[in-house]
């Protein structure tokens, strides 16, 4: 699941490749995250066919495909299409991923569940930085690839994912019935389905806007080249995974509620830094303020929206993960707003985003 967000990383290395303006290169994480809009309830149909597992394995397939599309080159055209399978791939499989959890999990463990697999996809949210300087800036052979060789390197990690899940028996509850479209949209009717669902898109408008922004903040404050602004990319998502690390235990013996405000007020706090301050450290600081505080928020509203409805879980995770369309939205935006603006402008799109998850913070069950 954590390779879709080296979409952030991508995306500045194809920026200065090509260069691009920051609404074009923003276009990229956005595109991605366009297919979690119209995939995400036909996958929470698909799995009342066939299945959460065998769903889960074509949305790996489909993973591996889009990471070697670009072993045979970098144009606009070529990383429009990889990007769109990587989102298209993510899109069924996080939709089909989280529900899979549940037939190995009880209901009173799943939030902290949800948060340790959120500290392993963070593994390799944090590495895709490290290992794209790595690839542009090694002596060591990459076959002419340079930043390109991150994703090699993660294809043959998929195709080992296929091999491992293939292999591993899991007895599914079915459902009863197959839901179509319609049954699955009205959902949003419920008053807290749809606070979930604007909640996971703030989210992810600003986890991907970090990730995407955090080094244009340094470059264009400090002047420093990519390959040393890139390590915001590595700070946030070390903060990130540290905090989904923690989560885990924590969310254990802490109210939701308790604990995800306290979240809501770190990223506040970060955001209100990289608003205010223009030194590298301060920066770092803010950055790891907002990784550690958005470390949590996915795995709490995923839950709260799973056990709201427990006889429609996969209609629910379809609702939810089309929510990441919000990896669109954010995006979008912010890149209108730094051409505009700069990137403070980005930053206070992201903000107002903080302010809707502080808001849902007093509709959480405790």
């Amino acid at each position: 699941m954590g390779f879709v967000d080296l979409v952030g990383t991508a995306s500045n290395y194809v920026q200065k490749d090509l260069d691009l303006t920051d609404a074009q290169a923003n276009l990229f994480p956005s595109l991605v995250f366009f297919w979690f809009l119209i995939f995400s309830v036909p996958t929470g149909m698909l799995m009342n066919r066939i299945g959460r597992k065998h769903t889960v394995l074509i949305s790996l397939m489909v993973t591996a495909v889009s990471l070697f599309i670009p072993v045979f080159g970098d144009s606009y055209i070529v990383m429009l299409i990889s990007f769109s399978l990587l989102g298209i791939g993510n899109a069924i499989m996080q939709t089909s991923l989280n529900p899979l959890v549940t037939n190995l999990i009880s209901s009173d463990k799943l939030a902290s569940t949800l948060t340790f697999g959120q500290f392993v996809k963070a593994i390799a949210s944090f590495l895709a930085p490290v290992i794209a300087a790595w690839g542009a800036t090694t002596v060591f052979p990459t076959f002419g690839l340079g930043w390109r060789a991150l994703f090699v390197i993660y294809a043959v990690i998929s195709f080992l994912s296929i091999s491992l899940l293939a292999a591993t028996p899991i007895d599914e509850e079915r459902p009863d019935r197959a839901s179509g479209i319609g049954e699955c949209i009205r959902l949003l009717g419920r008053p807290f389905v749809l606070l979930c669902f604007i909640g996971i898109m703030c989210h992810v408008g600003i986890d991907v806007g970090t990730n995407t922004t955090a080094p244009k903040i340094i470059m264009e404050r400090l002047a420093l080249p990519l390959e040393e602004a890139g390590f915001a990319t590595g700070i946030y998502f070390i903060f990130r995974t540290v905090g989904c690390f923690l989560g885990a235990f924590i969310l254990r013996t802490v109210s939701p509620r308790l604990f995800f405000a306290v979240s809501v007020l770190m990223m506040l706090a970060g955001m209100g830094i990289l608003l205010a301050c223009s030194g590298l450290a301060p920066i770092y600081v803010g950055i790891g303020l907002i990784g550690f505080g958005n470390s949590n928020i996915f795995s709490v509203v995923f839950s709260q929206a799973l056990m709201s409805a427990p006889t429609e879980k996969n209609e629910v995770s379809g609702l939810m993960i089309m929510g990441l369309f919000g990896g669109t939205v954010f995006p979008l935006a912010m890149g209108y707003a730094a051409d505009a603006m700069g990137q403070i402008g980005a930053v206070a799109v992201m903000t107002a985003g903080v302010v809707y998850l502080l808001c849902y913070t007093v509709k959480i069950k405790r």
